[in-house]
């Protein structure tokens, strides 16, 4: 077991304001929305809006003020279980499928509990907290983050999922950008460290830091476009076997997938096929990073480009260590030039030239790499030792954030993960190749 990472900021002051930030963004998110937008639950992955409100409140109140307010005394006891997610430690929690059905208590309720527990909050912040509680409210900003960029592809399912395609805001982000031609980036062999090392705010699954051993290898320039994803459905590519891992085309054959999620057709020709995103239903652009797919139809594109087509030979999805000892060099430049959360784009943006290829933010990007944990992992002390270490089996590691991740929550070290057939996430992949 290991003690949480300290807290970023170098004043409770500050930690404060970026709490009330954080915490503002959420309802911010949920402002567009009726109650009933906010109380749906469209599949058992994907929780109600409220519930994401309620369960990050949650957190703060049972892991923060229950230990450390002064008279302590809950907003309401029966929360306890009803917005329990997974932590047995702490006990009882209503079973993940069934959140939909939590009517009661209502969104009203949840967001008067959301305003009782900031000003707890701040109060204990005031009272100029020891360094586990400042850890503890430090996790729990960048766990709200991370229910921010759930709540909104919760969001998105819910929506597609309605005939009437509504909207969840009526701005359209994109212009017409012609993506540069994919150009391959060499990267040099040998010994690479790669895992989060020394001060600012990291997950547990983050490290230790340790070293790899690397072959030569290229990374595209780019992600791969829905105008690149559009051929491999008019070539055949989810009719094909030979592209596909055998519990790939399980999946495929069992669930009738045929495009990418949220896509639908239009017409007889592939230039007819739209796509559902949080600006309603639009016409696919075939200059945006390509979303919404499984590793398993990353993997079966990475097979079918590298048999077809000459140039992309050899094409692969690159191992998450690929990923980060390409990018994490130029750390800072590459968030500073990703598309996320808060270009309020809500959709993978086109690619539009620059010193630095794009391989931050837009869409995850998916790694051939299994979930697993680093030598010498430990989980954090507590109740939040549940945090990450648990999920590691059946699980694939995502890299880079998205346009739906919040910029100041990411990382090169960053690792995310879902299971092989998940797609309503903003999931897409960048292409690999060994370079020997």
């Amino acid at each position: 077991m290991t003690a949480l990472p300290q807290s970023t900021d170098q004043s409770v002051g500050a930690l404060a304001q970026r709490l009330r930030a954080v915490r503002a963004r959420s309802a911010d998110l949920v402002a567009p929305l009726s109650a009933e937008d906010c109380q749906a639950q469209s599949m058992p992955d994907a929780s109600p809006a409220k519930w994401h409100l309620a369960h990050t409140t949650w957190f703060f109140e049972t892991l923060v003020l229950e230990r450390f307010e002064p008279r302590f005394r809950a907003f309401n006891p029966t929360y306890r279980v009803l917005f329990n997610s997974y932590y047995n430690a702490v006990g009882d929690k209503h079973p993940r499928p069934q959140r939909g059905l939590l009517t009661r208590p209502g969104l009203a309720e949840v967001l008067a509990w959301r305003e009782q527990v900031d000003e707890r909050l701040a109060a204990l912040l005031r009272r100029g907290p020891g360094d586990e509680a400042l850890a503890l409210l430090e996790l729990g900003l960048h766990h709200e983050q991370q229910h921010q960029e759930l709540l909104l592809t919760d969001l998105k399912h819910l929506l597609a999922a309605n005939p009437l395609q509504p909207t969840y805001t009526p701005r359209w982000p994109l212009a017409p950008v012609q993506p540069a031609p994919v150009q391959w980036l060499h990267r040099p062999g040998g010994r690479h460290d790669i895992g989060h090392d020394g001060p600012g705010f990291a997950f547990d699954n983050e490290g230790p830091r340790h070293p790899v051993w690397l072959q030569p290898y290229a990374l595209a320039s780019r992600h791969v476009t829905h105008g690149d994803w559009a051929q491999f459905v008019a070539d055949g590519g989810y009719r094909e076997p030979r592209w596909w891992l055998s519990t790939g085309w399980d999946w495929v054959q069992a669930q009738g997938v045929q495009v990418p999620l949220y896509w639908r057709t239009e017409g007889d020709g592939i230039d007819q096929f739209s796509s559902f995103t949080l600006h309603g239903r639009v016409p696919i652009d075939p200059h945006t990073p390509i979303a919404h797919i499984s590793f398993f139809e990353a993997d079966a594109y990475c097979r079918w480009l590298a048999a077809t087509h000459g140039a992309f030979r050899g094409a692969r999805l690159p191992t998450e260590a690929e990923w980060e000892a390409a990018v994490a060099p130029n750390e800072a430049a590459h968030i500073a030039a990703g598309h996320f959360a808060d270009s309020q784009a809500l959709h993978p943006l086109p690619t539009e030239g620059g010193s630095l290829p794009p391989w931050m933010g837009d869409v995850w990007a998916w790694t051939r790499s299994a979930y697993e944990p680093y030598p010498g992992f430990q989980p954090w002390d507590g109740a939040v030792g549940e945090y990450n270490g648990k999920f590691m089996l059946n699980q694939q590691v995502l890299r880079g954030g998205s346009c739906a991740t919040p910029r100041s929550h990411i990382r090169a070290t960053y690792r995310n993960f879902f299971p092989a057939d998940a797609r309503w996430q903003f999931s897409g992949l960048l292409l690999a190749r060994d370079a020997g």
